[in-house]
């Protein structure tokens, strides 16, 4: 339980972060988006990937809170089981990166992004990834 609800106080908090800049918010927006050594933003999401995003954390964060048992909530266990998982999976994709700009693996290390990745965000993903696997197994 401490686990589930570990995740989804973390992932309602970026999920209310993401509906923020939906609702055009600027604050931490300069700072959560990759760029390349020059400055230049390398992703300039539109408010539909925001809103993707958003909605996609908001119910990962709702399927770790129904695992707490502190909202009754009757999914089908392959939910449970396999939303879990992939979540876990998602983030340890995340944390991985894409090699270049994002991860744990990336090249471009010189950007202020780039260092809040290298010591927050990726292994806040790790993070969310061993609390996803542990809180599944525990379903």
């Amino acid at each position: 339980m401490f686990f589930a609800l570990c995740n989804t106080f973390i992932l309602g908090s970026i999920a209310a972060i993401h509906f923020y800049w939906l609702v055009g918010g600027k604050w931490g927006i300069a700072n959560a988006l990759p760029a390349s050594p020059k400055g230049q933003l390398v992703l300039k999401p539109r408010m539909l990937e925001t809103l993707t995003v958003a909605l996609g954390l908001t119910f990962m964060a709702f399927l770790h809170l129904a695992q707490t048992e502190i909202v009754m909530v009757n999914l089908p266990d392959w939910i449970n089981n396999y939303g879990l998982k992939a979540i876990a999976a998602i983030f340890l994709i995340r944390a991985i990166g894409e090699f270049r700009y994002v991860g744990f693996f990336k090249k471009i290390k010189n950007t202020k992004f780039a260092q809040l990745d290298t010591w927050f965000y990726s292994p806040l993903c790790v993070l969310l990834s061993l609390n996803s696997l542990i809180t599944s197994l525990q379903a």
